[in-house]
């Protein structure tokens, strides 16, 4: 069904979001809701089972993005009729024409450096609002978790120099707005995408494309004519025909006329060709000309990993890079593997069992508490109980192999659940994406350098309480028997 003309696609990302959800959660709630389970109270984990990128660690992004939609997770009268074609029931529908989310979220923060295998955010509430938010949580959190991981990995190795996303183009439909926003909680320092520029407040910058230059008659009448209408913010793309014996000489030919006027070029832009041999080659001709200031920007199918050989192996000498579809994508992860899974109806623990020991759920309402070493790093996380006292926890334990285990006696800690939603209204402070990327970077400080490596990072601990470990091998031996 094609949505009508006088609806647009922007319009539904706003309001009556109840949409926004895979039909099998509407079937189940209609089950739930028929079957007298509709009052039921119960908790839901989410968490993802592996690190991105075969990486050390992930950045949890997209909390915002998901509070802000679930306060418009609603139902139109138009959205009524829509399910009423789909065949639901009437006494549910009317039940959904004053739906909205009622219940409890609590979650680590946006920007945290977060692991494998742990509660990252829990859901308490009726059994149908927790259910039917499902998708809308990992759509939202599992993508910009993806995005942000990938940017601060650029940023790893780009340190001080400077890189924007310019994925817009390359994205994944509206995902773009929300995968500008991961970026610059990653470490992107501007956006090409200007309305994400404007919902998110990320500073914007763009400079040309090469047609601009194909529509002049000479590649210097097109620097030139640019450099005109924009004489503060004059960036050249210098590889249309050819950057060294062209681009580069037409570049600097039109920076000298800009210093003869008061103004000043600001960089060139590299596209194409082997950038580490052509940054260098332009940097000399740069300075021999007095252009010193001018900075050297990079683009064309970046990661970290080539970034990572342009400046550390091959010394190249470039100032920023604009990083397009590797970034917005995601690449080389089509998406994380993030999940949603139910662990309490009415105060009583439950689980998933599984033959595959990966997806084996932790049962019970759980706090995540982190430890620190003598140096103040990241040591372990520990998967407590919600009603345990981690003053009181002396251990935790490796959650298949119990024999590996951390004594924590002497060490400090703290909680990284934080209420953000109670009784339906978000209680959590708005930022800006460049406030939580500073959260970020003082968390990444605490981080051992072995974990942040790119080939065979360090794998960091995770573990278990033994309250939280027998509760898993009781409810695990009942379910053996019951089925």
């Amino acid at each position: 069904m094609l949505l009508n003309w006088d609806k647009s696609i922007m319009q539904y990302n706003k309001e009556n979001l109840g949409l926004y959800t895979d039909f099998y959660e509407l079937t189940m709630a209609q089950g739930y809701f028929c079957c007298g389970k509709k009052d039921q109270q119960v908790s839901f984990d989410y968490y993802f089972r592996n690190n991105p990128y075969k990486g050390g660690f992930a950045v949890f992004a997209g909390l915002e993005d998901f509070l802000e939609l679930l306060s418009n997770f609603t139902y139109s009268s138009s959205d009524i009729e829509f399910l009423k074609e789909q065949g639901l029931k009437p006494e549910f529908l009317d039940y959904l024409k004053d739906f909205s989310f009622t219940g409890d979220i609590s979650s680590v923060k946006e920007g945290e450096i977060v692991f494998p295998n742990e509660p990252l955010l829990t859901v308490h509430g009726n059994i149908i609002e927790c259910q039917l938010i499902e998708s809308l949580l990992l759509n939202i959190l599992n993508f910009e978790t993806l995005i942000a991981t990938k940017a601060y990995r650029i940023k790893l190795i780009s340190g001080k120099k400077l890189f924007a996303d310019f994925g817009l183009r390359r994205a994944q439909g509206f995902g773009s707005l929300h995968g500008s926003r991961a970026a610059a909680i990653g470490g992107a320092s501007s956006t090409s995408n200007v309305l994400a520029g404007k919902i998110f407040n990320i500073p914007v910058s763009g400079t040309m494309a090469h047609s601009w230059i194909q529509s002049f008659d000479g590649e210097l009448e097109a620097f030139r004519a640019f450099a005109e209408v924009h004489p503060n913010n004059t960036t050249l793309l210098v590889d249309t025909y050819n950057t060294l014996e062209s681009g580069i000489p037409n570049a600097i030919a039109v920076a000298k006329e800009m210093e003869a006027k008061g103004h000043r070029l600001n960089a060139i832009r590299l596209d194409s060709g082997d950038l580490a041999y052509l940054s260098k080659k332009a940097r000399r001709m740069l300075n021999k000309s007095g252009l010193d200031y001018v900075q050297i920007i990079a683009s064309n199918q970046l990661n970290e990993f080539v970034i990572k050989t342009l400046l550390r192996d091959q010394n190249a000498d470039i100032d920023g890079f604009g990083i397009g579809t590797e970034l917005i994508t995601g690449k080389e992860d089509a998406a994380l593997g993030g999940v949603y899974k139910l662990c309490e109806i009415d105060g009583e623990p439950k689980m998933k069992f599984s033959e595959n020991i990966e997806k084996v759920t932790l049962p019970g309402a759980k706090q995540l508490v982190r430890y620190f070493d003598e140096d103040n790093k990241f040591y372990r996380d520990g998967i407590l109980l919600k009603d345990e006292n981690p003053d009181e926890v002396n251990t935790i334990y490796h959650r298949v192999y119990p024999e590996k285990n951390t004594i924590l006696t002497g060490l400090k800690h703290e909680l990284l659940f934080n209420k953000v939603v109670a009784r339906g209204k978000i209680t959590l402070k708005k930022q800006t994406p460049k406030g939580i990327h500073n959260y970020l970077q003082t968390r990444a400080a605490h981080l051992p350098e072995e974990h942040k490596r790119f080939i065979s990072p360090h794998i960091y601990k995770v573990g278990i309480s033994q309250k939280l470990m027998t509760t898993r091998n009781a409810l695990t031996k009942k379910l053996k028997t019951l089925h």
